[in-house]
């Protein structure tokens, strides 16, 4: 059980304060059947909570654990430097979650500004690390538009390893695909700056467009709109983390 201005204060509504004023205000509903609560200091289960903030539909969440179809033209930065950052894609209490100075859900590894597709945020900073750790190699699954043809000693190479600038050890593709004659489909378990379009430079050819389809067991579904994002459900958190150990 949690006093109903806490649980505003926890999703992200403001300070306890701000919180409390929505409440006695009466810009809080609680139950589909939008039963209206004016007192901040009710209590109420949290389990299945769902509540009404100005007329906009909530479900509690104690962690939250979000899916992003990521369009091009956005940083993965919360202080973003040329083009605008990814979280303005979010409502306000997501960005806010928590109320501390590190609020707010953190993007699971980045992307690319022109780089689109899946993007995992959470505030539950052990998922996070989980997810992006090397040790633990989870896998993801990029598709590259490329400028020339692609060909078999290219695939191969990837597979077999390649060289970066900046490391002696090769780095290679877990698994790698000529889908057709220009757009290639390559799984890496590591996070290396920029590493699809060097690892593709390094065997002769550019990527031209990248686009993340898949991390770990999840998929970017084609139901889920550039710009758009929605809650992971409880079938999908328990799957990654099952096999991410």
């Amino acid at each position: 059980m949690m006093q109903l201005q806490d649980i505003l204060f926890s999703q992200g509504f403001g300070t306890r304060r701000i919180c409390c004023g929505l409440v006695q205000q009466g810009f809080v509903a609680v139950g589909e059947a939008k039963e209206a609560c004016t007192d901040p200091l009710a209590l109420l289960p949290t389990e299945d909570l769902v509540f009404w903030v100005q007329g906009v539909r909530w479900v509690y969440q104690e962690r939250a654990y979000l899916m992003l179809h990521k369009p091009s033209g956005f940083e993965c930065s919360q202080k973003p430097g040329t083009y605008p950052s990814v979280y303005t894609l979010l409502p306000g209490p997501l960005r806010q979650r928590g109320g501390s100075a590190a609020a707010g859900v953190q993007a699971v590894g980045r992307l690319d500004q022109d780089t689109t597709g899946l993007l995992l945020l959470s505030d539950d900073g052990k998922f996070i690390h989980r997810m992006t750790s090397p040790r633990h190699h989870v896998p993801k699954v990029y598709e590259a538009q490329v400028k020339h043809p692609l060909d078999d000693r290219m695939t191969t190479r990837l597979l077999e390893g390649v060289v970066l600038d900046d490391d002696p050890k090769p780095v290679r593709a877990q698994a790698c695909t000529a889908v057709s004659e220009h757009l290639l489909r390559m799984t890496l378990t590591e996070g290396k700056y920029h590493q699809v379009k060097r690892m593709i430079a390094a065997v002769g050819n550019r990527v031209e467009a990248l686009h993340r389809s898949a991390i770990g067991p999840l998929a970017l579904s084609d139901s889920l709109p550039e710009g758009q994002w929605r809650w992971l459900t409880r079938n999908e958190i328990e799957t990654l983390t099952q096999k991410v150990r």
